[in-house]
């Protein structure tokens, strides 16, 4: 296992691939801004290049973002994580793993992988300074053996970045 965290490989349920189905139908037709989805033949695994937007930290830089659907999507958050090199953020570590609230305790299958990844570029644009949580290196050794973000117990106390 990779310290990406690797996601149940249970198959998506037939309300899931209806779901996933509609909204890369969507995505084609409208992609968000500052996004391109990277076509492969795995519905369950969505790779997205993010775009920095202008006028921020990250403008121009491009990151990719790997998203994981569980079995019950859209009643369960995906796993989201940015692939190496993540971008130096307050709230992204070093192994990927983003520490952003719609992504665990504040999940509502009213979401989209459109709306997180606008909050994603949010969060990335927001931000006043290039540097990783004060405890990525602690984080990150506990992570060890691909131990899933969504397995963390998150403590969202800093709506600032």
């Amino acid at each position: 296992m990779s310290s990406s965290g690797a996601p149940s490989h249970k198959a998506l349920s037939k309300i899931a691939c209806k779901r996933l189905q509609k909204e890369l139908v969507e995505w084609q037709m409208n992609p968000p801004t500052g996004f391109k989805h990277k076509v492969t033949d795995n519905l369950q695994r969505w790779i997205i290049e993010a775009i920095g937007a202008p006028g921020t930290l990250y403008a121009n830089e491009t990151y990719q973002l790997q998203v994981d659907f569980p079995e019950h999507y859209p009643m369960e958050s995906p796993q989201v994580i940015f692939l190496p090199p993540a971008p130096l953020h307050p709230h992204i570590y070093s192994n990927g793993h983003i520490c952003l609230d719609i992504l665990y305790d504040s999940w509502s299958p009213a979401m989209t992988v459109s709306s997180i990844c606008i909050s994603i570029l949010s969060m990335l644009s927001s931000s006043t300074e290039k540097q990783r949580p004060t405890d990525n290196d602690r984080y990150v050794k506990n992570c060890k053996n691909g131990r899933s973000p969504k397995e963390t117990r998150w403590w969202f106390h800093d709506d600032k970045v």
